[in-house]
C-alpha cells in the first residue's frame, strides 16, 4: 500500500451538462414495474431515468390514490437537484385520473418549472389520438371502484369504450405479477368488431409483455400505460426507438399540443 496519495497529472474533461438526457421518474413506493419497463423501451445509450419514490399504502382505492397529491412537489424535489431535466414522468394512471393530469404537472412544476410532465392518462390520450383511435377496449387490474373514475376519464375525453374490463384486484403488488398469459386472454375478451384499439391501465401491470402478441392477433394497436409514457418521454427528449416490439405507437410522434389534459 502507498504511503500516500498523489494527485493525478491527467486534465480531467468534463462532459457538457445536456450531452445526456434526463429523464425523471416519480414511481409508487410499492411500484415493481415501471423501471423494468423504462430499461427495456428507453434507449439507454445517451440518456438515463433518474427515479424517485413517492408514500403509497395499499388498497389501490380512490380514496388512497389521492393521499399522494400532497407528496408530489416534494417528490419531484430529489430528482437530481440543480440538474436539467428533459421531462418528469409521475407513474400511476389511476392516480393521475383521481388526482388530475393538470393538479399533477402542476405540482411537479412547482419543484421543476418549465419541465414537460408525463402522466399515462395524459399520454395514453396523445396516443390514441396520433394513431386516430376513437373506439377503445379498456382492461385494468384494479377493482371496479378504481375502473370507474378512468371509464369517466375517457369518456370526458371523447372517447368510446366498447367493452372495460377490470380483473378485481386491490393491491398494486399483486397487480405486478399478474401473469402476462392472463393479461392476454383477458384483453382478447374485450375485442369486439368496433373495438379499433386496446388501453392496458397500470403502470404496475406488465401490459407491454404482451403488446406484441395482442397486435399479431387483433391487428389493432395496443396503448399500455408504461408504453405510452416511455413514447411521451422519447418524443420530449428527442430519444428515436429502433425496436419493434413495443407497438404501432413507436411510428409516430408526440402531437403538437400540450402533454397534460385538463380535466
Amino acid at each position: 500500500m502507498p504511503d500516500n496519495v498523489i494527485l493525478s497529472t491527467e486534465r480531467v474533461v468534463l462532459e457538457a451538462p445536456t450531452d445526456r438526457k434526463k429523464i425523471g421518474l416519480i414511481a409508487l413506493a410499492t411500484d415493481l414495474t415501471t423501471e423494468r419497463d423504462f430499461a427495456r423501451i428507453i434507449p439507454m445509450d445517451n440518456a438515463g431515468v433518474y427515479g424517485t419514490r413517492v408514500a403509497f399504502t395499499n388498497p389501490t382505492t380512490p380514496d388512497n390514490l389521492r393521499k399522494m397529491a400532497p407528496e408530489i412537489t416534494a417528490a419531484a424535489e430529489l430528482i437530481l437537484p440543480g440538474e436539467m431535466l428533459d421531462a418528469v414522468c409521475y407513474s400511476c394512471t389511476a392516480a393521475s385520473v383521481v388526482i388530475g393530469d393538470v393538479e399533477i404537472a402542476t405540482s411537479i412544476n412547482k419543484a421543476r418549472p418549465g419541465v414537460p410532465v408525463v402522466t399515462p392518462s395524459g399520454a395514453a390520450l396523445n396516443a390514441f389520438f396520433v394513431l386516430n383511435v376513437t373506439h377503445i377496449s379498456v382492461l385494468t387490474p384494479y377493482c371496479i371502484e378504481t375502473s370507474l373514475p378512468m371509464a369517466d376519464y375517457f369518456k370526458f375525453h371523447g372517447l368510446n369504450i366498447e367493452q372495460f374490463h377490470c380483473l378485481g384486484l386491490d393491491d398494486d403488488r399483486d397487480m405486478a405479477r399478474v401473469d402476462p398469459d392472463t393479461i392476454l386472454r383477458a384483453a382478447l375478451e374485450t375485442d369486439t368488431a368496433q373495438t379499433q384499439g386496446f388501453f392496458l391501465s397500470c403502470t404496475g401491470l406488465q401490459g407491454v409483455d404482451v403488446i406484441a402478441e395482442l397486435e399479431r392477433q387483433t391487428g389493432k394497436p395496443v396503448v399500455t400505460s408504461n408504453q405510452a409514457s416511455a413514447w411521451a418521454l422519447m418524443n420530449h427528449a428527442g430519444l428515436e426507438q429502433t425496436s419493434d416490439n413495443w407497438g404501432q405507437l413507436f411510428q409516430y410522434s408526440l402531437p403538437y399540443r400540450n402533454q397534460v389534459v385538463s380535466p
